[in-house]
């Protein structure tokens, strides 16, 4: 990975880290289903907008159209929804933790579906060390008074496959001819298209009441930045780095959710937090080539 490819996939972290917190919020008035038709419409439009600025083609068309549409599926439809679902009944901190495997899961897929990301020592290894500096990160903070339910860790795990075969799947949209805005968008177009009837027929959105103002907010945050920018970045380093370096984002996406929240809520940093950075980034490292090598040298 370049340092250009580092700073995105921390860019990246950034804008999904804020990703569980939104939905939190808006779960709490709204149906998962709902959640996700929200996002992924005004997400979709929002990126509509910027394509149209720019003067890109449009997307979503011919031979490409399955293409999305299995794509939208692996990448938003089952991942956001199973997501969205357990956080009404898992914490988001668990929720995170268990979405951490996602690397796991994408270095195996990976390796038995793409010639040049087979597994190696250094891979397994850091992967290893991150994930275990996420339950460090996140231990202290697990059940937040609600309690284990197998359900939702089983979704997080269903979502985290889910972003595997997604990860490994979006190579392709590399040699289609598309900019990384018209790949988001295409996958988003798709998902929407496929969420509308089964929000409906489960959800029946027109008759909820009205959510709060926060509410609103928060699913308007999780579409335009933690969606529309996010998946622009995400497409992106998908080209340059690879479906398993791309994946790396979900150990770093609890870092990001802690240091924001020290930054600009006052939340004080236990050691704890400062052990599971560093093995975190120890694993990172490892993954990268460099530490092993050092050691090695």
């Amino acid at each position: 990975m370049t340092y250009q490819d580092w700073a995105l996939l921390l860019l990246l972290s950034v804008l999904w880290g804020g990703a569980f917190f939104f939905a939190a919020v808006a779960v709490r008035e709204l149906p998962p289903l709902t959640v996700v038709l929200a996002r992924t419409g005004l997400a979709a439009l929002a990126l509509a907008f910027v394509l149209c600025v720019l003067g890109e083609r449009w997307p979503f068309r011919g031979k490409a159209i399955p293409a999305f549409l299995i794509m939208g599926l692996l990448n938003n439809l089952l991942p956001f929804s199973l997501l969205f679902w357990a956080q009404t009944m898992i914490p988001s901190g668990l929720a995170s933790i268990l979405n951490a495997t996602t690397p796991i899961f994408a270095i195996i897929i990976a390796h038995f579906l793409l010639a040049d990301e087979r597994m190696t020592r250094n891979k397994a290894l850091g992967i290893g060390f991150g994930f275990f500096g996420v339950v460090v990160l996140l231990g202290g903070n697990l059940l937040d008074g609600q309690g284990f339910a197998i359900g939702g860790m089983l979704a997080c795990l269903g979502a985290a496959l889910s972003y595997g075969f997604a990860g490994t799947y979006g190579r392709r949209f590399r040699s289609m001819g598309f900019s990384s805005a018209q790949v988001a968008l295409g996958q988003l177009l798709a998902t929407t298209i496929m969420m509308i009837p089964l929000a409906s027929l489960i959800d029946r959105p027109w008759t909820l009441v009205l959510p709060s103002f926060a509410a609103i907010a928060s699913v308007v945050a999780l579409a335009v930045a933690s969606t529309a920018l996010a998946y622009v970045v995400f497409f992106r380093l998908l080209a340059s780095a690879g479906a398993v370096n791309t994946a790396l984002v979900t150990l770093l996406i609890p870092v990001s959710a802690i240091v924001l929240g020290a930054l600009f809520l006052g939340e004080a940093l236990a050691a704890r937090h400062y052990v599971g950075m560093a093995l975190i980034g120890v694993g990172l490292l490892a993954i990268d080539g460099r530490l092993v090598s050092k050691i090695m040298s």
